[in-house]
């Protein structure tokens, strides 16, 4: 009997020591030699950092002078002409040199507004810069060294979508203006959405500690390859709390393609549908074995989308194979692929999967915009209104189905300007005639009527007004 209990301990041990190998192969080690003990980032900083520069941004400001310290009684009395006081703001952030001849991607923050931009390599040298291509909705701009150099080192740029969570990454940049900075991590989260307002809110989040002037700079791996460009922090006071994010290099690639290009402006592929998030809810109803994807909720007449046989109640899980974990990650993944693209669609339809072709355009103009400069003693003198249409929807940072006329500019100082006019109003009437077209607008503000009454749209609210 003790042979036996003997035995049975035996097996159990040889079975708990099988078991160790497979174990042992995602355990760490402790270092075992004096090499092993001295291992460093350092090879690696020393072979990339010359590709990451500081961004100088420089803008004038002009400041009113008045001796009477904004004193309504004297100002009136006085008048108002008081004399201006010119002075110069400089803002500093980071970017990566991506091309030898000088081409570097930055965030569009470190430079909007500048009237003179400038960089500095780490070995001191500074040279002027063009702006390329900007991109405010996106936050990324894309630089040119004014120089006849051409052999400035570069940083190559990965394949983001093979980054996982737990690569070790460092992030490099110019922290507080203090020097040329490297700190480490991880990588903490991917696909981070309603981070900030945007065109495509798709994060890398890393616990790399990423302060004020690292905006611009390079989240790295260990390959010396650049996944993403650091573009802010999540903080309270102002300083890194261990949560950062970076724009991810796949929309980088793209971005710097139409750079490359020549283009003016970065277009988005237009879709003419609205998503909204899987929540558990619509999981349970649709029968989702998962609560993620991109809802449509409608789509518009004649629009791709609609071309491509989406209708509302169903669920986008996939583009190209690659998942869709919200509305933010398909614009992602639409915008990575590319215009004139045509992707493949995993989409859930009662329950059922199927797969639907998309062919990715630019938003159309399918009426013309025609706009009108308005003129004269009325309210709408200073306007500049256009014919409502995807194309023009989109320019605007409206949603893609608004129609009507909308104003487009507002001149400063002008009478509309005074009354509070603002670009993104939809005119919606004039003394109960509706505004169809800018001509319409044209010819009813050439009217000469005791009063105004007017009608509009302000981000879906309907505003009414009277003019005397």
């Amino acid at each position: 009997m003790h042979g036996l209990k003997t035995l049975r301990v035996a097996v159990i041990g040889l079975l708990c020591l099988s078991a160790v190998p497979a174990l042992a192969e995602d355990m760490r080690t402790v270092p075992q030699s004096r090499e092993e003990m001295q291992l460093s980032f350092a090879p690696l900083v020393k072979r990339t950092h010359n590709a990451v520069v500081n961004v100088y941004a420089e803008r004038i400001i002009h400041q009113r002078v008045d001796p009477f310290g904004g004193d309504p009684f004297f100002e009136q009395f006085f008048g108002q002409h008081f004399p201006t006081r010119t002075e110069k703001e400089t803002s500093l952030g980071s970017g990566v040199m991506v091309e030898a001849n000088g081409t570097i991607v930055t965030n569009n923050h470190v430079i909007e507004g500048a009237d003179d931009i400038k960089v500095a390599l780490s070995d001191g040298r500074e040279y002027p810069v063009k702006v390329l291509l900007k991109d405010p909705r996106l936050d990324l701009a894309v630089l040119k060294i004014q120089s006849k150099d051409d052999n400035f080192q570069t940083m190559p740029i990965a394949d983001s979508d093979k980054a996982e969570v737990g690569d070790v990454v460092l992030a490099i940049g110019n922290p507080f203006g203090v020097g040329q900075t490297v700190t480490s991590g991880i990588v903490s989260g991917l696909a981070r959405n309603q981070v900030k307002d945007g065109d495509v809110s798709f994060f890398i989040q890393t616990d790399a500690a990423i302060n004020p002037g690292n905006s611009g700079g390079a989240l790295m791996n260990t390959k010396g390859e650049l996944i993403g460009i650091n573009t802010m922090i999540y903080s309270k006071g102002g300083g890194s709390n261990g949560i950062g994010f970076a724009i991810p290099s796949n929309l980088v690639k793209v971005f710097l393609a139409a750079a490359e290009h020549g283009d003016k402006s970065f277009e988005r592929p237009y879709l003419g549908a609205s998503f909204e998030p899987v929540t558990s809810d619509v999981a349970n109803a649709l029968g989702l074995k998962r609560v993620l994807g991109a809802l449509v909720v409608k789509t518009d007449k004649d629009s791709p989308a609609a071309r491509a046989g989406l209708k509302a109640g169903e669920v986008i899980t996939a583009v190209d194979g690659m998942t869709v974990e919200h509305p933010d990650a398909l614009n992602y993944r639409l915008t990575t692929a590319g215009l004139g693209k045509t992707v493949t669609l995993t989409v859930i339809d009662n329950g059922q999967e199927k797969q639907v072709s998309l062919r990715l355009e630019g938003p159309p103009e399918t009426i013309p915009r025609d706009e009108k400069t308005l003129a004269g003693n009325n309210p709408f003198d200073g306007l500049t209104v256009g014919n409502l249409s995807p194309r023009l929807a989109y320019e605007l940072q409206m949603p893609t189905d608004s129609t009507g006329v909308v104003v487009t500019r507002v001149k400063d100082g002008s009478i509309s300007d005074q009354l509070g006019f603002q670009p993104k109003d939809i005119l919606l009437s004039i003394n109960g005639n509706a505004v169809r077209s800018s001509e319409d607008m044209v010819r009813l503000a050439r009217a000469n009527p005791n009063f105004w009454r007017v009608e509009i749209d302000r981000d879906g609210q309907k505003i009414r007004q009277i003019f005397r």
